[in-house]
């Protein structure tokens, strides 16, 4: 009896050994550089982060190309969206923030009425530019709280990304209605308008 419950235990044990083998972990390293393996997504601040262990679907493998976990999580959590406007100098600086530090945004270009009155609306403000992380709104540029920002949002740091080349949102160009011709020269006296 004592040998066919060691047996049982031992059968037990193997197939819990079988079944961790195949659950997902992770190996990520922390800000100090150590090297961790858990069976929990690592925290937003963590890099080099490896899954291994259950192989995942072929349509929901990431590729090579796939982002690192860190922006995957500030995306996610706090996307960043900018309002801009054609020829506007601090829309542009914020743009090239954005793109050096390799954060992928959603830029919306404000052109035409409607989009000045939505912006209205939704930050009570008519000017450009204006960021938003998440729920958080900085309206105009200033480097240093933009930095701020994305990084209290856990956006990777300049450097940690590869740029990117993101431009100004090609504006829709309103239908132009063909302009009546000035009547020809001479045709109409200034002694009939007396």
């Amino acid at each position: 009896m004592r040998a066919t419950l060691l047996r049982s235990l031992g059968a037990a044990l193997l197939c819990a050994a079988a079944f961790g083998a195949h659950a997902q972990q992770y190996r990520w390293t922390d800000e100090k550089g150590r090297v961790h393996f858990t069976s929990t997504p690592p925290p937003a601040g963590a890099t080099k982060v490896q899954r291994k262990g259950a192989a995942a679907p072929a349509a929901a493998a990431p590729d090579a190309g796939a982002e690192p976990y860190q922006l995957q999580q500030a995306r996610k959590d706090f996307p960043v969206t900018l309002y801009s406007a054609p020829g506007c100098e601090p829309c542009e600086e914020a743009r090239k923030l954005l793109n050096a530090r390799g954060i992928p945004f959603k830029e919306v270009g404000v052109v035409d009425n409607p989009q000045i009155e939505e912006l209205r609306k939704l930050f009570n403000e008519a000017t450009v530019p204006i960021m938003t992380v998440g729920r958080t709104v900085q309206k105009g540029y200033e480097q240093g709280v933009y930095h701020g920002l994305l990084d209290s949002a856990g956006y990777p740091k300049t450097g940690e990304l590869p740029p990117r080349k993101q431009e100004a949102p090609t504006p829709s160009r309103p239908e132009v209605l063909p302009v009546e011709a000035p009547p020809p020269p001479g045709r109409y006296s200034t002694d009939r308008l007396r």
